[in-house]
């Protein structure tokens, strides 16, 4: 198969490039098409206006978890003597831990475009337009370039939604998003967060972690949203003993310079700040980029798919926080992965019962598929297990005095796997396994035959099992 094929119009005298496959966007889902679609033999071009990784890459995922690293590595040293470990001047440098961020972007960034020129995909940097179709295909221009492509993938991703708060833009640099938190190059002796999301809970952890004053606030009754209930409150509890200020049920009214002003049980409260970090959602980005020219439909300020990831338009397809419909990384590659599998002959389809979520704090919090309250909203019959993190050997060896729990979902009609919802590290590293069985829908009994490696934190879910 051509890799590339040119096409001159002599009418115009306008190059045009003709591929397979066009992809806007650079981020987990556009680099794992084009990796994937590029080692089946189509023809790719990827355009990318920034960076290669996305946000995710660049300015979210990664980043932040380097520094979360960074930050727990000083935690324990802070605490090491509960394990007999001492010493002295205990201390950390900021500087540094930006540093190496950037250090790790770089080299994951570096990976990723090697891994583009393996699979002799065409990368554009720059801001891509879509012109519309014609009989060639769907065109796309780039820097007075021409491309043709038979399908397209919209791959936008999303940005940060900045609320029209009275005064934030007055602010100027106080306020921050999750990119310019990340740039900071001091760190603040006080922080304001509004927003207990994932991303508000995470800088929360970093900051708390390495002595900055931390106020999280949340209009909500507790935080992380549509995660499991009691496992948030007991998140929150832990960090407030660590010293981080909470305020529930908050609507923020405006801000003062340095200052928040919010409404909370009938009364206006006053906090104040070094920074201030807007985390309340992010939002699709549909625009700017000529998707209006091949009318795609929109659901909820997103682009509107199908189990196929197809759009209501011919050759034309969307995957990633563009759909705004699960803004996740691992999402996003997996609805890539859809696309190419179809594109090339395959016959799959999307599945979101067994997405996981993770949060990175310390503790970490981790969970797939339905919660108690997510079940009981669409009337699933369901039963219920729980038991401390603590009934893990292991566990108890590595975290000294630390609190957690596994809870465990199984359908009442057919005892399968439903919902499991974790507090305790590592969290992040176990989940997977509860991802497969949910996928596989297996049941209760089949879950209890499997074989745990011991002694391992992992053991706990099959504790929990065997409680039913």
């Amino acid at each position: 198969m051509w890799r590339l094929r040119v096409l001159w119009l002599p009418r115009t005298f306008n190059l045009i490039h003709m591929f397979d496959l066009i992809i806007i966007g650079g981020g987990p889902a556009g680099y794992v098409a084009a990796e994937r679609a590029g080692h089946k033999g189509l023809s790719v071009v990827l355009f990318e206006k920034k960076a290669m990784g996305g946000v995710c890459l660049n300015e979210g995922c990664i980043p932040t978890k380097t520094m979360l690293y960074s930050a727990k590595m000083y935690d324990n040293a802070l605490h090491g003597d509960k394990y007999g470990v001492y010493s002295d001047n205990i201390r950390f440098d900021y500087a540094k831990i930006v540093a190496r961020k950037n250090k790790v972007v770089r080299k994951l960034v570096a990976g990723v475009d090697a891994k583009m020129k393996l699979h002799q995909v065409t990368v554009v940097k720059g801001e891509a337009m879509i012109k519309g179709r014609s009989s060639g295909g769907i065109e796309v221009t780039c820097a007075g370039e021409s491309y043709l492509g038979q399908n397209l993938l919209i791959c936008t991703g999303s940005e940060a939604f900045v609320p029209s708060i009275p005064g934030l833009f007055e602010a100027g640099g106080i306020v921050l998003t999750n990119r310019e938190i990340l740039e900071l190059k001091e760190q603040p002796t006080s922080l304001i967060i509004i927003g207990g999301g994932v991303i508000g809970m995470e800088f929360a952890s970093l900051y708390n972690s390495i002595g900055t004053k931390v106020t999280v606030i949340e209009m909500l009754p507790e935080i992380l949203g549509n995660n499991d209930f009691e496992i948030s409150a007991m998140l929150r509890d832990i960090y407030s003993k660590k010293g981080i200020e909470f305020q529930l049920n908050a609507k923020v009214i405006k801000i003062d310079g340095n200052k928040v002003v919010f409404e909370k049980d009938g009364n206006t409260e006053i906090v104040e700040g070094e920074n201030i970090l807007v985390s309340v959602g992010r939002r699709a980005v549909t625009t700017g980029f000529g998707l209006e020219n091949l009318n795609v439909e929109l659901f909820k300020g997103g682009i509107k798919t199908d189990e196929k990831m197809c759009t209501n338009m011919p050759n034309v397809f969307a995957a990633g926080d563009v759909t705004g419909f699960s803004l996740l990384a691992h999402t996003a590659s997996r609805e890539a992965e859809v696309v190419v599998n179809n594109l090339t002959g395959g016959n799959d389809v999307m599945h979101y019962n067994a997405i996981p979520g993770v949060i990175y704090t310390n503790p970490e919090v981790a969970g797939v598929g339905e919660t108690e309250a997510s079940a009981s909203a669409k009337g699933i019959d369901f039963r219920v297990a729980k038991l401390p993190m603590a009934y893990a050997g292991r566990f108890v060896a590595e975290n000294e005095g630390g609190s957690g729990i596994c809870k465990v979902l199984i359908g009442a009609k057919h005892g399968e796997v439903i919902g499991v919802h974790m507090l305790g590290n590592p969290a992040s590293e176990m989940i997977y396994g509860a991802c497969i069985a949910i996928e596989q829908e297996m049941t209760l009994t089949e879950m209890q035959k499997v074989v745990f490696p011991h002694p391992t934190v992992s053991e706990i879910l099959k504790e929990v099992l065997f409680s039913f």
